[in-house]
Parts: C-alpha cells; sequence; structure tokens
C-alpha cells in the first residue's frame, strides 16, 4: 500500500502538498479519485453540468436579431458570444449553454470558439478593461514600462496584478481589470493602451496611471480618438451589433499621423502604377 503523509502528493513529493490533494488511499484508490475529478471537470467544461439560464431572458429577442442576419446560424456565433457577454462582464458556463441552446450547437463547439478568442473573458471582468500593447514596437517605446507600473499602482503592496486580473470587485463601478495585448494596430501613434477597445495614444507610465485612477473615481477620460467612453459590458453589446445611442458611432477613427502619408499623396500628385488592361499570366504546370 502507498500512502501519503501530511505535505505529500501521491507521488510521495513535497512539492504541492496542499491538503486538497493529500490520500492515505492506495494507488488503485488515487486512480479513481483522480478519473473522478477528471469526469466532473470534463462534464462541466462541455456543460453536462445544467446552469440556470433566465439571466439571459431579457437578451433572448437580441440574439434570435442575430441569428436573423446570417443564412447559417452557427455564423451568428462571435456576435452572440459578445452578446451574453454584455450581461455578466465575462462568458460564463451559463453563456455557452445559451448559445449552445440559441444556434443548435453543442457546447463542446461553443466552448473551443470562447477559449480561443482573447476578447471572450472566461472569468468575471472590471468595469471597465485596460490593455496595454506589449509588441515590438509599443514595448520599446515603453509599453512594458506602462505594463509594469500600472500592475504595481493597480496591485496590493508587493503583489503586482496579474494578467486580468481585476483591481476592485468584478463588475462594480471603478473597477479595472489589465491585460497586456499583442498589437493594437497603432503602431504609429505608440505606445499606446486601450479602455474598452477605445484608443489613448503616446501614452507614458505617468498619464496612464492618471487614466486607471480617473476611471476608478468613475470618470470617464474621452479617448484620444473613437467613440466617447462607456463599460466593458457596454461595448461588447457593441460588439454584438448593438447600437443603442447616436454616440455609439461619433468621433474621429483616424488619427492626423494615420492619414498623412495619403494627404502627402494628393498634395503632390502621388499615384501608385494602374494596372494594364491586360495581364498574361504564365502557364502553370500542369499535375
Amino acid at each position: 500500500m502507498t500512502t501519503s503523509g501530511p505535505g505529500q502528493t501521491y507521488g510521495g513529493s513535497s512539492v504541492g502538498g496542499d491538503p486538497t490533494f493529500q490520500s492515505t488511499v492506495d494507488d488503485t484508490g488515487a486512480a479513481t479519485v483522480a478519473s473522478v475529478l477528471a469526469t466532473e471537470q470534463d462534464a462541466k467544461l462541455v456543460g453536462e453540468v445544467r446552469e440556470d439560464l433566465s439571466v439571459f431572458d431579457g437578451i433572448v429577442a437580441d440574439a434570435r436579431a442575430i441569428i436573423a442576419r446570417y443564412p447559417q446560424s452557427r455564423s451568428a456565433l462571435l456576435p452572440m458570444l459578445h452578446l451574453v457577454q454584455s450581461v455578466q462582464g465575462y462568458v460564463s458556463q451559463a453563456g455557452i449553454q445559451f448559445c449552445s441552446r440559441e444556434l443548435n450547437l453543442s457546447a463542446a463547439e461553443v466552448s473551443a470558439v470562447v477559449t480561443f478568442y482573447t476578447m471572450y473573458k472566461r472569468k468575471p471582468c472590471g468595469e471597465h478593461l485596460v490593455s496595454v500593447c506589449t509588441n515590438t514596437l509599443c514595448a520599446v517605446l515603453g509599453g512594458d514600462e506602462i505594463y509594469r507600473t500600472l500592475r504595481e499602482h493597480l496591485g496590493s503592496e508587493g503583489r503586482p496584478l496579474g494578467h486580468e486580473q481585476t483591481a476592485g470587485t468584478p463588475g462594480e463601478p471603478g473597477s479595472v481589470t489589465v491585460e497586456h495585448a499583442e498589437c493594437l494596430a497603432a503602431c504609429d501613434l505608440g505606445p499606446v493602451l486601450q479602455v474598452n477597445y477605445e484608443f489613448y495614444d503616446n501614452q507614458t507610465p505617468d498619464s496612464a496611471v492618471e487614466l486607471v485612477d480617473a476611471l476608478r473615481r468613475g470618470d470617464k477620460p474621452a479617448p484620444t480618438r473613437g467613440a466617447p467612453l462607456t463599460d466593458f459590458k457596454d461595448v461588447s453589446r457593441q460588439l454584438a451589433g448593438f447600437f443603442d445611442r447616436d454616440s455609439d458611432v461619433d468621433g474621429p477613427s483616424a488619427a492626423a499621423e494615420t492619414v498623412r502619408g495619403a494627404q502627402l499623396a494628393q498634395e503632390r500628385g502621388w499615384v501608385a502604377p494602374s494596372m494594364p488592361a491586360k495581364v498574361d499570366f504564365p502557364e502553370l504546370e500542369k499535375k
């Protein structure tokens, strides 16, 4: 018989000896416990544990409107996930099952999409989502320093906030979730960050701290460009295709730096060579 004493795992190691994993059963019993836990986890992932879907009663009509946009209902999955995220601030197991029911998909098919795209959050998000670009150009211009500064500023003493962790109670006013992002497609304005996917360009560590402090006070500083700032749930509804206010699509979308090249070309008469009327393509090798 193989036993495990306090602070030991099944293999006898003292590493990771959390009481949850301590046991005094033999190897056969340990395998049975592990199998049961794995089965329960798999069941939860694919949605065999039925959730209460009543929280989504208010969006059933919106869900059906989304589905009606597409010739195949399964094509509506991406905006549907944004829609359920607008209700709870993340995509819960109940949200997965709601999409599964409405689209006639298996919960496993929905889960595969949810876990692939980073815009779908698997745990409750703050009122605001702050995304700091740490891709190459923004990183060398100061993005890494901005991210480090925000993690330390929003965390507790000696414990910086981690990726997709929240300062405050998720969903409550003034709560802020911070994450690092891979390229926000604004390299000409780096370092950049987004709040609920709205741009704040040419940031510094100090300006980023001022921004998150304003969010935590309940303010909504105007983005550098784009629509007025709302909150994470509201922008999730917009990403599902519902714009409830005219202001949701207000604001300039392009910065002066971005369109400067096109303006110079127009002023100086620069044009790209036109395509010839007929192009003879080389013969392809027959297979």
